[in-house]
């Protein structure tokens, strides 16, 4: 099992690869929307893995972001997924990298909570609260 994680041109943090909803869009919905927009890749959402609550300071101010992350299945074979980071369809400002699960030690990934979180995955909805200064 793999995960996609992005991040922005100027920040070396890795994030798992999410999603901004548009008015009246319910996140599976913009999940989907967004890996066809930003990486050409058709999914099929599983079901919801984790609720994360992430409270954290960056340039200055502080965040309470709620974060729901699901399991997803790609349909097809992503042509992206033998490469080491890679930009997405719609230009260089992010960075995209597939990570096995048992590499993610060597990920800066935030939220930190998702690096043991996503080794050993549950069958049921985990709640995660996070009170960090990134």
């Amino acid at each position: 099992m793999d995960v996609v994680f992005k991040t922005e041109k100027a920040v070396f943090n890795y994030r798992v690869a999410g999603i901004w909803i548009e008015i009246a869009e319910d996140s599976q919905s913009s999940l989907k929307r967004e890996f066809h927009e930003e990486l050409g890749i058709d999914i099929h959402v599983d079901r919801m893995a984790f609720v994360i609550e992430n409270f954290f300071e960056h340039g200055g101010r502080d965040f309470h972001e709620i974060g729901f992350y699901y399991a997803i299945t790609s349909i097809g074979n992503p042509s992206s997924y033998n490469e080491a980071s890679f930009h997405g369809i719609e230009g260089e400002r992010l960075i995209f990298k597939w990570t096995p699960i048992n590499e993610l030690n060597e990920v800066a990934l935030y939220p930190e909570c998702l690096r043991n979180a996503l080794k050993d995955m549950p069958p049921f909805i985990q709640h995660f609260v996070v009170k960090k200064i990134i």
